[in-house]
């Protein structure tokens, strides 16, 4: 009944008219947030499957704001994994073929029916850090230890059809998504006809909502949600709250992306966002580039959001370009979004009227932060890292030995990390990162033995403009040699510390500390000996 076609360069397809059901009266399309829009179309695209009315569907937009619960079925796009979980959501569909064997049953029959990307990146371990061998090192153990998982993993690509497993040593699965795996507007056979529609995004990471900095709609799930999605099935959720937050001023220079990052954690638990969709917007949109969105999107299970979501702008289109996509495909991207009420506008202040709450986010009043010793909301100015130890620092109470010719005491730094999908994706900060290296070895600087240094970039990308610039080499001389691609330290993949160091902590009971540019901090995730954790950016 809503539907019509869009001719774009890419070609002529049919979409699922929102611009006309607002014309029918039925609802007021431009007065909903960006992803209600998005769920609204989802949920008229698949209206006969799912069984909706048109009173279903507006039951769904008056919902926005209310105190009423009402239950929708969801039914995402696509559907991307990590090895850590997407390995036992694949024994599941075995489990099912095999099943269905005993049954007499053809097993083939058993196939993911959406698109599923399984990115293997959660099994590199820093074993060897602070050499040049370091990589290759790590990865050969990586294969040894996972032998028999990458084996299935790759039967089950060869298997299952709309299978797609990405090796490892490629990058981190959410900047792999961004860069390489991610359309915005998907292509959709529908009775022998092409529908153009918004992608619609569930991982089994809860960092899957990194994606949303593209005007993706996407979030993390359990297992069994993953696999109901992956066979069809929808997914059921209660319409969410739509916290709106207004992004004005400008970043003072020196501050990162990183920084705003964790100031927006701290803001958002304080209002506690706990289940709702965030949604960005405002007229300071323009000054976040894609990978700035990419790094406050990524953390949006540390501020306690479903999904952190920025409208697609031209921002989006720029780094579609930048990644490889085609003229044609950025055109579709631009049209339908433009068509469909999905496209910001920079020089506007944004639509009020149908978020649950709005909050006010300045740029100018962000300054350099670190977060911690143990969650990622507890935000500080740098200036007061010192004051947050868990321990007194006086040199009278603090205890150690000396470790090489180092003293090690409480307070001793002994993992610093370049790691985690928050960071690793934003060239700005590794850029910046490796220019601050360069001083520091101009300087004649160098970082203690007792300090396990390691770098683990988020794509192959990240290595080659680090090559290509020259910086790398700093990094290096450092002791940032690259460790593999893959979550590493930020997952808690740390490996073993230097023997010493870890015997020094143990038989003083010393309070040490891990510096990385991650998201989560909690005591021991990053290190079962290291119980003070910091995040912080990487300049």
């Amino acid at each position: 009944m809503h539907q019509q076609m869009l001719s774009t360069d890419y070609g002529s397809f049919r979409i699922n008219s929102l611009q006309s059901l607002g014309q029918s009266g039925l609802v007021n399309v431009i007065d909903l947030p960006y992803t209600t829009r998005i769920l609204l179309e989802s949920l008229m695209r698949n209206q006969s499957r799912i069984g909706l009315t048109e009173q279903d569907l507006i039951q769904v937009v008056s919902r926005t704001g209310s105190n009423e619960t009402v239950e929708i079925p969801v039914v995402p796009t696509r559907v991307i994994m990590q090895d850590a979980s997407g390995v036992p959501a694949l024994v599941d569909l075995v489990s099912l073929r095999q099943r269905l064997m005993e049954e007499g049953i053809d097993p083939r029959h058993v196939n993911p029916v959406i698109p599923v990307d399984l990115v293997i990146d959660h099994s590199v371990q820093v074993d060897y850090f602070g050499s040049a061998s370091a990589f290759s090192n790590n990865l050969h153990i990586e294969y040894e230890r996972n032998q028999e998982r990458y084996e299935f993993l790759k039967w089950a690509q060869q298997s299952f059809t709309g299978l797609s497993v990405i090796p490892p040593a490629n990058g981190i699965i959410h900047q792999v998504n961004l860069e390489c795996l991610t359309r915005v507007v998907q292509l959709t056979k529908q009775d022998h006809e092409s529908i153009a529609h918004p992608e619609m995004v569930i991982g089994t990471d809860s960092h899957t909502t990194m994606v949303n900095a593209l005007g993706v709609l996407g979030w993390g799930v359990g297992g069994i949600e993953a696999e109901a999605a992956m066979l069809g099935i929808p997914i059921s959720m209660s319409v969410p709250e739509v916290v709106g937050v207004e992004i004005t001023g400008q970043l003072n220079e020196g501050v990162t992306a990183t920084d705003v990052a964790l100031t927006m954690t701290q803001l958002l638990r304080q209002h506690n966002v706990v289940g709702k969709f965030v949604e960005f917007f405002g007229p300071s949109l323009k000054r976040l580039s894609l990978p700035d969105r990419a790094t406050i999107s990524n953390m949006a299970p540390e501020y306690g959001a479903t999904c952190g979501f920025f409208p697609v702008d031209e921002e989006t289109l720029k780094f579609l370009r930048m990644t490889g996509k085609s003229d044609e495909e950025v055109d579709l991207v631009e049209r339908y979004c433009k068509e469909q009420g999905l496209f910001h506008i920079s020089d506007s202040s944004g639509n009020r009227k149908g978020y649950s709450d709005l909050l006010m986010f300045d740029l100018q009043k962000v300054e350099a932060s670190v977060s911690g010793p143990r969650r990622p909301q507890d935000r500080m100015p740098l200036r007061a890292v010192r004051q947050s130890f868990p321990k007194s620092l006086s040199p009278i109470e603090a205890n150690g030995m000396n470790t090489r010719s180092t003293p090690l005491k409480d307070g001793s730094i002994v993992i610093a990390a370049i790691t985690s999908c928050t960071n690793t994706s934003n060239p700005v900060n590794m850029l910046g990162a490796a220019l601050l290296a360069k001083k520091a070895v101009e300087y004649g600087l160098t970082v203690p033995k007792t300090v396990q240094t390691s770098l683990a970039p988020g794509s192959k990308a990240v290595t080659g403009y680090l090559q290509k610039a020259g910086l790398l080499p700093y990094l290096e001389k450092l002791g940032f040699y690259h460790a593999g691609y893959g979550c590493a330290v930020c997952v808690g993949n740390s490996g073993n510390l230097d023997e010493d160091v870890e015997k020094a902590i143990q038989d003083h009971d010393l309070t040490v500390a891990a510096v990385l540019s991650g998201n989560r901090n909690f005591e021991g995730r990053i290190h079962a000996l290291v119980k003070a954790n910091y995040l912080a950016s990487l300049l």
